[in-house]
């Protein structure tokens, strides 16, 4: 599967911590994220991460159009909720567009390891026979 991982600056350790503890999970995929939090995530993991633009540089629109594009089979998206974000309005469009195309995503650490224990069960596989062109 193709994961992307978002972390906001106050969330990007909290990343960088569930992706060390959910290497052996996440090597078996191809992982792409943005750029601080791609960077942090490669170091501390070893794991190989595409990494597009900063977040606040365009870099969450391109993972917006990889989805678009039917690229990305889930997202991690850890989010804080408290601080505003000058950029908030393309949170919002990748996230209808995670609804739209039937992305599962995750926004925090709770909803994460759901997914990350569904992806290690098989039990995401259900997307293969929904979209059977991936």
């Amino acid at each position: 599967m193709n994961i992307a991982l978002i972390a906001h600056d106050s969330k990007k350790e909290l990343m960088v911590q569930f992706c060390i503890a959910y290497c052996g999970v996440l090597s078996h995929h191809s992982i792409c994220a943005t750029g601080a939090t791609g960077k942090l995530v490669a170091e501390a993991t070893g794991l190989n991460v595409f990494r597009f633009l900063g977040g606040n540089q365009g870099g969450d629109q391109q993972i917006s159009a990889r989805i678009a594009c039917n690229e990305i089979d889930l997202l991690l998206f850890f989010r804080d909720p408290i601080t505003v974000k000058p950029h908030e309005p393309n949170e919002m469009n990748l996230l209808r567009l995670c609804d739209v195309h039937n992305i599962p995503v995750a926004t925090n650490i709770a909803t994460g390891e759901a997914l990350i224990h569904a992806l290690e069960r098989g039990d995401l596989d259900w997307r293969n026979i929904v979209n059977p062109k991936r």
